[in-house]
């Protein structure tokens, strides 16, 4: 039989990082869980993306049991990793901090794919593309499908 679902925390954690300091105790005690027991899995389960930002939806059950699932990084710290900044244009609009290829785009689309509402690569690649220009990013280049 199927656990009661009690209900649902997401939080973004840096990989391998988790300690009961918040926000991640706060956010957790206050729904009655083991905070060590989920720093030890999820450091455990995120030994290879070490310092990466994740975001996880972690389920609690009734039973103060829980499940969580690790999402791929969001498209903007990506886009800052590929530039080497630390973080977008104040005024995206008038100054822009970089620029990316479309191949760069591409190969944040097909990482975030799973993770993305989107059915095909190229609209995945516009997404990105958006969030590429909203952070003050240049995208060199024309699309792929305009060609």
């Amino acid at each position: 039989m199927a656990k009661e679902i009690q209900g649902y925390v997401k939080l973004q954690i840096r990989g391998g990082a988790a300690n009961p300091s918040p926000p991640v105790g706060p956010a957790l005690g206050s729904k009655g869980l083991n905070i060590m027991e989920f720093c030890k899995q999820f450091n455990a389960r995120t030994q290879e993306k070490q310092g990466q930002l994740l975001p996880i939806v972690l389920t609690v059950y009734k039973d103060k049991s829980f499940d969580f699932v690790i999402k791929t990084p969001p498209a903007a710290v990506l886009l800052l990793e590929h530039l080497k900044m630390k973080k977008g244009s104040a005024e995206p609009n008038r100054s822009k901090i970089g620029t990316v290829s479309w191949d760069q785009i591409k190969e944040i689309a097909q990482l975030k794919m799973a993770d993305l509402n989107a059915f095909k690569l190229d609209s995945a690649m516009k997404m990105v593309a958006g969030t590429a220009r909203s952070m003050g990013i240049r995208v060199k280049g024309t699309a792929p499908w305009a060609n």
